[in-house]
């Protein structure tokens, strides 16, 4: 009976996004665990200062660049939220000794996460998120792009010597892929912008080597079941590898991670990406030309109604399995942000 009021209140859209996202994780898998909510506070409160402690060095350097005694400095980002689950998890699987060690291993994995943002942000020459708090032009915003990443760069590297080679080379692994990924960029417009004009042999493409892409070398992380799904490889490639790799890293620096934790975050950061992401900039892409698993339906499907269900659908499968596997991982906090970005979805958006 409470678990069937859970999935009531779950779907109360006039209800705020955490408290459905409680709700609709004590509704699919039965859990409901104060613990973890005062646990959530303490991981945010040691992430916060993590960046503090990169974003200091980065604006001594923007202050003597610019000639200012002290500047400060933020970045917005989204990609932090798995190295937070990460803590969380350890915090509750590592005895309080061996805490110091989880602490250290998410303070490069926060880094490196933001190195890689920065570095996209770059190449793509995005500079709007990169904050200051003194009055700057175009210019010199990128020139704080390029200070910030200089330093975060060299931190990164100053951290992975002190570690196995083996987390190094997973490191550098996941960077080769992931830039291996954006240079098809150009490759998957192409096929796009044939395809809006119904040329076949492009539709053919994009649902052989973009939906049902195969992997030259299948990841150990997923079972035969999760190798069948839609967009895997790509958006593995896209976003999923920088996680997996990073747990890795967790994994071989000597720190207990679980494949079921493992396989959670990736699938769950894959979903994101779709259903958060990728939906609500499914105009702008699909005029800009950019192909996606949202413009990619829209494009596969006979009817704009069978792409939103397909969309949905898809999304609603990298969801499920991530909070079944947050279960199996006995990962809370993991389970509840899974379900928070089940309901912080804009499915309305999509033509239908």
């Amino acid at each position: 009976m409470f678990r069937r009021t859970a999935g009531w209140l779950a779907r109360r859209e006039r209800a705020p996004t955490s408290v459905r996202a409680v709700f609709g994780y004590y509704a699919n898998a039965g859990v409901f665990d104060y613990g973890s909510l005062r646990l959530k506070r303490r991981v945010d409160a040691s992430i916060d200062e993590m960046v503090s402690n990169a974003f200091a060095d980065i604006e001594e350097a923007i202050a003597e660049e610019f000639g200012y005694g002290y500047v400060s400095f933020s970045y917005d980002t989204k990609l932090l939220l798995p190295a937070n689950l990460t803590l969380g998890y350890l915090y509750r699987e590592l005895p309080a000794a061996k805490h110091a060690t989880a602490e250290q291993m998410t303070q490069l994995a926060v880094e490196a996460l933001l190195d890689g943002d920065m570095r996209d942000a770059l190449n793509d020459s995005e500079y709007e998120d990169f904050e200051v708090d003194f009055d700057v032009g175009e210019r010199d915003r990128e020139r704080i792009a390029e200070i910030a990443q200089e330093v975060l760069q060299a931190r990164v590297e100053e951290q992975l010597s002190s570690y196995p080679d083996a987390v190094k080379e997973t490191y550098e692994w996941a960077v080769d892929i992931s830039e291996a990924h954006q240079d098809q960029d150009v490759q998957f417009r192409e096929y796009m912008q044939r395809a809006q004009t119904e040329d076949e042999d492009a539709l053919e493409r994009i649902r052989a080597e973009y939906k049902f892409a195969d992997f030259e070398e299948q990841p150990a992380l997923f079972t035969e079941d999760e190798l069948s799904l839609p967009y895997l490889k790509t958006q593995y490639d896209r976003v999923g590898i920088i996680y997996d790799a990073m747990l890795t890293m967790y994994r071989d620096s000597g720190l207990p991670i679980e494949w079921s934790f493992q396989r959670s975050i990736v699938l769950a950061i894959i979903g994101a990406q779709l259903w958060l992401d990728d939906v609500d900039d499914y105009h702008d892409d699909m005029g800009d030309g950019q192909l996606t698993p949202v413009t990619a339906e829209y494009l596969l499907a006979d009817t704009e109604g069978e792409a939103r269900k397909n969309v949905i659908d898809i999304s609603y499968e990298y969801l499920d399995r991530a909070t079944a596997e947050a279960t199996v991982a006995d990962s809370t906090l993991t389970g509840i942000a899974t379900e928070y970005i089940r309901y912080d979805g804009s499915p309305s958006v999509l033509p239908d």
